[in-house]
């Protein structure tokens, strides 16, 4: 079992010796800090919820309504704190995964690449945007495990393509209303970036006259791009459609109702991701935390409901493994990680994050794959 509670006996006896730690373990800390090393274009982007901003914030609020029941008495909590899970018959050393999130070339030069580092170091599988700044064969080469998600494109022949180049999942139909962006005209997408996995596929590219100009703006393959981003007519059928295309394990990403789910196993995929992107896409919706027991409830142990959205501790991340949720995916804290240090500084937040989670599974008096509802209560 991997001993990540000893990076904090680490840290300690770096203190003694007038070696203090140049990044924070707060997320507040870390966010201000990357505010001062980012452009306000691109940490807006980041930061910035739909709207108001109501359901990025309730994302976070959310977990102060449960609260964590640790035990005194622990037979045999000697052996508690693992956090190894098994997730679609593969075992993974802990729980966590980096959320899937694009345009990282905006936050750090080296993007997904400085993500896949940082993320070895600790066995962390790296969930790979459609979105992203770097090919998926690139970072399939960089990374030891990584994930794919998929943004269903207008165009079914690339969606296609993009599935036959790494496992799938579904996700946003349109980018959400999100005033950041508006107030500063950002939209990185136009300036070419973000557009790696779709620049270097040959269906894509198959569409265009001329071969794509990286860095370009308002090309043709921009505007192709716009036009390809994303379907708005998503059904189940799309699911019989992946299907047809891979093997692979699917699951699909931004639910947050029972019955949805329900839907979705019925048409035969292998887990749920409940998420509301961060509150990214729909300001005002159902904070995630809140919809995960509905969820889970729904699909019982025909599929494998993971969680994202609002995730902000190692503690956070027991809080929603006690509520049903197998594995649970980190979003911005590593970006911001990221663009203070890089692929230490994605590093330094999974590395916190694990060993904030296992004192407080130990704590718990139990491995975190053990956690359920008797280890939660709502305030």
């Amino acid at each position: 079992m991997s001993n990540f509670a000893q990076y904090q006996d680490g840290v300690y006896a770096d203190a003694t010796n007038g070696r203090l730690p140049h990044l924070p373990y707060h997320h507040d800390a870390l966010r201000d800090l990357a505010e001062s090393a980012m452009e306000p274009g691109p940490f807006g982007y980041v930061e910035g919820g739909a709207g108001r901003e109501r359901t990025a914030r309730a994302n976070e609020d959310a977990f102060a309504r449960y609260a964590l029941r640790p035990r005194s008495l622990r037979p045999g909590a000697e052996a508690a704190g693992g956090l190894g899970v098994t997730l679609f018959g593969k075992d993974y050393p802990t729980p966590l995964l980096t959320a899937p999130i694009g345009v990282l070339e905006q936050v750090h030069e080296e993007a997904e690449l400085a993500v896949a580092r940082g993320a070895n170091e600790l066995g962390v599988p790296v969930v790979l945007s459609t979105a992203a700044s770097t090919p998926m064969e690139r970072v399939a080469e960089a990374a030891d495990s990584w994930w794919y998600q998929l943004y269903w494109p207008s165009d079914d022949a690339l969606a296609e393509s993009f599935v036959r180049r790494g496992a799938a999942t579904a996700d946003t139909k349109r980018l959400g209303w999100r005033p950041r962006d508006l107030a500063l005209g950002h939209l990185p997408f136009l300036r070419s970036q973000g557009t790696a996995n779709y620049f270097s596929d040959p269906e894509f590219r198959s569409r265009l006259k001329a071969d794509p100009e990286p860095g370009g703006v308002f090309t043709e393959a921009v505007f192709h791009f716009l036009g390809a981003f994303a379907s708005r007519s998503l059904s189940t059928d799309n699911i019989a459609r992946i299907r047809r295309w891979t093997d692979l394990p699917v699951l699909v990403k931004g639910i947050v109702r029972g019955d949805e789910a329900a839907e979705l196993v019925d048409a035969g995929v292998d887990g749920i991701v409940v998420s509301n992107h961060g509150g990214r896409q729909v300001d005002n919706a159902v904070a995630a935390l809140d919809a995960l027991p509905e969820v889970v409830d729904a699909v019982g142990e025909r599929a494998t409901v993971l969680f994202d959205s609002g995730v902000r501790s190692g503690a956070d991340v027991a809080v929603a493994m006690a509520l049903g949720a197998k594995a649970v995916l980190l979003g911005r804290p590593w970006v911001y990680g990221l663009a203070v240090d890089g692929a230490a500084g994605v590093e330094h937040v999974l590395r916190a994050t694990l060993a904030e989670l296992q004192i407080t599974a130990e704590l718990m008096g139990k491995d975190v794959a053990d956690l359920d509802g008797s280890d939660v209560t709502r305030r």
